[in-house]
């Protein structure tokens, strides 16, 4: 599994970059249509932001043989771009931790697959 993510094959990636195209679909209806769900607690979407950037970061990382600041960077400006759009819907608003969340996501990944990468050296 850790091969799929590190070394994917051709038609590996080409998967990957669909998949990641209908995730950036999907996420983009979601964050910016209205709402219509309860929070069961505060900051419970603080856990959809957290587990859509991991996801995200983990299909940039199968789709791309991008190095992860490069990743990183591009999941900071695609979380930006949401906050903004996002501040200009009146049925929604910006909010930096949000962002946070996002980010927090992308590393969490990042960070996941560098242990994953050092436990599995042969």
């Amino acid at each position: 599994m850790l091969q799929l993510i590190v070394q994917p094959n051709r038609d590996q990636r080409r998967l990957g970059q669909m998949m990641l195209l209908l995730a950036l679909v999907v996420t983009s209806v979601m964050v910016f249509s209205k709402p219509g769900y309860r929070q069961p607690f505060d900051h419970f979407d603080k856990l959809g932001h957290l587990g859509a950037f991991f996801f995200l970061a983990a299909l940039l990382q199968l789709a791309t043989n991008w190095r992860p600041l490069t990743q990183l960077t591009l999941l900071l400006a695609y979380a930006a771009a949401i906050e903004v759009v996002q501040s200009q819907l009146p049925y929604r608003s910006a909010d930096l931790a949000d962002l946070a969340a996002d980010m927090a996501g992308a590393l969490g990944f990042h960070l996941l697959l560098l242990l994953l990468r050092r436990w599995h050296r042969p």
